[in-house]
């Protein structure tokens, strides 16, 4: 990466700090408004700047905006945390002092703030399907063939969905839910589908007529919870009001990509810090940039990401994710 003059790192930054702010490229009467130099002068340093792949013409305007290398540059060389006001820390320090929390609500809450604050989608990667274990299960049912099964774990979670099992008796359901209780309660979620593959079925194929669509039925059931108390998400659709975003197969193909929870976990954090990747390096899209930390407390450990265009405000995210990261820690 070529450094750049203290001219051009200036220009770099009023260029990224507008174009964040108002989506429209840059032109060099601002520029030269602010920094007191000639257009020529600055028309120059703009067109070096494009040569050196920092910045991108638009067919639309003589303005420019910043490229993906444009960006990288800006969060290795020249960004600075953005100060809180103390209206967001008061926000967040009211959650993280409220002991009647537990570590995950303070995680939800605390992201809710943060998706509301930037307009950003945020997202816990947990490890909470390896520490929750299930409790009970329960059914109930509501029309024919229709039914809730209830799933409740050790740490209070409960999660409940609608499931259809065709002409199978209530009774033969009931027994199922009894070997459940019986055989897997006391199982880390993650692992109960394994368990309900080589310790339940095999049982329940004795006592059960209809054990197939039973089983299916269930093991569909914490196939879901595994996947949700793996990632969650806050603020999903923000993602909709980002202008960079109004194409429809876009869209869709960016939230096909968030449903792959393996993939946020899979860009690796190059340290224990806070690792920003732009554009192509986040995975998920060439104009979407993923924000991650680790965090850890006792046994609870994970992933806190926020998803956002690539004009993305950095220093403010930044400084956003390093307060819940320090006070996840004195949590």
């Amino acid at each position: 990466m070529n450094l750049l003059s203290t001219r051009q790192e200036n220009i770099l930054e009023i260029i990224i700090r507008e174009y964040v702010k108002e989506i429209t490229p840059v032109g060099s009467k601002q520029i030269c408004d602010e920094l007191n130099c000639s257009s020529a002068t600055v028309r120059n340093e703009m067109k070096d700047l494009e040569d050196l792949g920092y910045l991108e013409k638009t067919h639309i305007s003589s303005g420019r905006i910043p490229s993906e290398e444009g960006y990288r540059y800006y969060v290795d060389h020249l960004m600075k945390p953005k100060e809180m006001t103390g209206e967001d820390m008061l926000k967040l320090q009211t959650i993280f002092s409220n002991n009647q929390l537990e570590l995950s609500d303070c995680l939800k809450k605390s992201l809710e703030i943060i998706s509301d604050l930037t307009d950003y989608t945020t997202v816990v990667l947990g490890s909470s399907s390896n520490q929750n274990k299930l409790k009970k299960v329960e059914v109930l049912p509501l029309e024919e063939d229709e039914l809730v099964a209830i799933i409740i774990t050790d740490k209070g979670h409960i999660e409940h969905k609608k499931i259809k099992v065709s002409g199978v008796p209530l009774k033969d359901i009931a027994k199922t839910v009894e070997l459940i209780n019986k055989l897997i309660v006391g199982t880390p979620i993650d692992e109960v589908r394994e368990k309900l593959e080589f310790e339940v079925k095999p049982i329940i194929n004795q006592y059960v007529k209809q054990h197939e669509a039973i089983y299916n039925a269930f093991y569909d059931v914490f196939s879901d919870f595994a996947i949700k108390s793996n990632a969650e998400f806050v603020g999903r659709t923000n993602i909709l009001d980002q202008p960079e975003f109004s194409n429809v197969e876009k869209v869709k193909k960016i939230f096909d990509k968030l449903d792959d929870k393996d993939l946020l976990s899979s860009i690796e954090e190059k340290d224990n810090d806070i690792n920003i990747y732009i554009g192509k390096e986040s995975q998920v899209d060439e104009d979407v940039t993923v924000i991650k930390t680790k965090y850890k407390n006792g046994n609870d450990e994970g992933v806190i990401a926020i998803i956002g265009p690539k004009r993305m405000e950095y220093s403010k995210v930044v400084s956003l994710l390093d307060y819940i990261k320090k006070n996840i820690d004195k949590k």
